[in-house]
């Protein structure tokens, strides 16, 4: 067999070898001296000690020449040598199979390109994802190699594409929701692209590196979810509902008599009932926030005039608890319809911000931020705020509340994720308000995030694209900017 290898023993360590040289040493002498006092009888001990001295010092030294000469021959301590190296070892020996054998070896789709957009290296798993040959995709440029589209099948356009994004920014960036249709069967891959820049001493661009996986099983898998909580939400809705209902009317008094012990429980139940009908509705909508079936129905909004309206219908629910309302418009933190009034003097230029959203979703998701400020804030104010330059509408939530752990903040916009302390702990809620947020912001390519300080209150910002003069113009021929039907409810 050409790959066999002879067992071998390993090579004795020095501390054996000194061992055994003492005790043939002491056994050589021993044998000597006995056999030098019965030839020599009358012989004095001291010259037989030395003779059996000299004798086994000889003979170890030729012991010990002969077993290092054993070692040495090939095929011994050398073949042992060899002969250990695993194969992982053999197949990596030389520098370029050793970087070739990774990468093939990896499941994951590895690509890089130059600064040019051109495909220098990819590997078999990154073709095959692809739906190309390893050799043909070299040298071509990523447009023609990797065919994204989204959840809806719609081909990306270049501002989505991940890998100009990556060229423009030079930040990393990460798309779990793209797809990849197939060169040669056109079959769409549910697939999770991760792209890192290259950069050169100066920091430019120079050319990308990125991570392609297949998460079709994943993607399959979470559809089904997502389904089986629509249904079994939207089915739970109905009979929550009746049950509502029925509580209500038994707390009527122009329909029920109960004495207050009864009405305190029915109270409680009817509480009860309506946060669990709130939980159904928030699975409800992140099901169809996580496939792409949300309501959508965008149009123009004046942002400010939005903010100023939507400031006034929500000041109530914070008067409950003594808490100041304002409307903070710009940089300079002019207050606009505050609870305490401006000086006669004071001028506020409202700048005209608009954007491009569905504005009961917009909505729905500022009355979420700002229903949570005034949950977790006792005393002090809550500030609605908006701010913008050319190109992003900034609206932000501001409270004096509890604030929150630096480390919970990073996790607010997770499903299903609540902070643990004493003030959630009283507080009701279902964890989906804030990802739900986070999905219909996205949706709109804008961005959502928060800055906190425990004991010293929260800040939720909101940016959102700003419409150039050039797109308003284009979308005002085919409808008119609304602000005010917003409140139409």
């Amino acid at each position: 067999m050409p790959n066999s290898v002879k067992p071998t023993t390993n090579p004795p360590s020095s501390a054996e070898k000194i061992g055994w040289v003492l005790f043939v040493f002491i056994s050589q002498f021993v044998v000597i001296f006995l056999l030098f006092n019965i030839g020599s009888k009358g012989s004095s001990t001291a010259i037989g000690i030395i003779f059996a001295l000299f004798a086994a010092i000889l003979l170890s030294a030729i012991s010990l020449g002969i077993s290092q000469a054993r070692l040495s021959l090939p095929g011994q301590t050398t073949s042992r040598k060899t002969s250990d190296k695993s194969p992982v070892h053999s197949i990596l020996s030389a520098p370029q199979n050793q970087s070739d054998n990774i990468l093939e070896s990896v499941s994951d789709g590895i690509v890089v390109t130059d600064e040019t957009g051109k495909i220098t290296m990819l590997n078999n798993s990154a073709a095959q994802i692809a739906g190309w040959n390893p050799q043909d995709a070299l040298n071509l440029d990523y447009h023609s190699v990797f065919a994204f589209s989204d959840t809806k099948g719609n081909p990306y356009t270049e501002q989505q594409n991940p890998f100009k994004k990556v060229f423009d920014t030079g930040k990393p960036i990460k798309d779990d929701a793209a797809f990849v249709t197939t060169h040669s069967s056109k079959k769409k891959i549910a697939v999770s692209m991760s792209v890192s820049p290259m950069l050169d001493e100066m920091g430019a661009v120079v050319g990308t590196v990125s991570i392609v996986r297949d998460v079709s099983e994943e993607r399959e898998a979470a559809r089904q979810r997502a389904e089986f909580i629509s249904t079994a939400s939207h089915e739970m809705r109905t009979p929550v509902a009746a049950i509502e209902g029925y509580l209500s009317l038994a707390l009527n008094p122009n329909v029920s008599k109960v004495d207050d012990k009864a009405k305190s429980y029915l109270t409680k139940a009817h509480d009860a009932t309506r946060h669990l009908g709130d939980l159904f509705q928030d699975l409800l909508t992140s099901s169809k926030a996580d496939d792409g079936r949300l309501t959508n129905n965008p149009e123009i909004i004046e942002v400010g005039s939005f903010i100023s309206k939507l400031t006034e219908d929500l000041r109530f629910v914070a008067q409950k608890k003594s808490l100041t309302v304002e409307y903070v418009l710009g940089t300079t933190g002019a207050s606009v319809g505050s609870s305490s009034k401006l000086d006669g003097s004071t001028k506020v230029i409202q700048p005209l911000y608009n954007i491009y959203a569905d504005p009961e979703r917009l909505r729905e998701v500022i009355t979420n931020l700002y229903d949570n400020a005034v949950k977790y804030t006792n005393s002090g104010k809550i500030s609605i705020g908006l701010t913008g330059d050319t190109n992003v509408v900034q609206i932000y939530v501001k409270d004096t509340g509890v604030g929150m752990a630096p480390e919970d903040v990073p996790h607010l916009f997770q499903k299903f994720y609540r902070l643990d302390n004493s003030s959630t702990r009283t507080s009701g809620g279902t964890g989906l308000g804030l990802y739900i947020s986070r999905k219909i912001i996205e949706l709109y390519n804008g961005q959502i995030w928060a800055e906190s300080e425990l004991g010293k209150g929260s800040t939720f910002f909101i940016n959102l694209p700003r419409l150039s003069n050039q797109r308003y113009a284009e979308l005002s021929t085919k409808m008119t900017p609304t602000a005010g039907q917003i409140s139409k409810k």
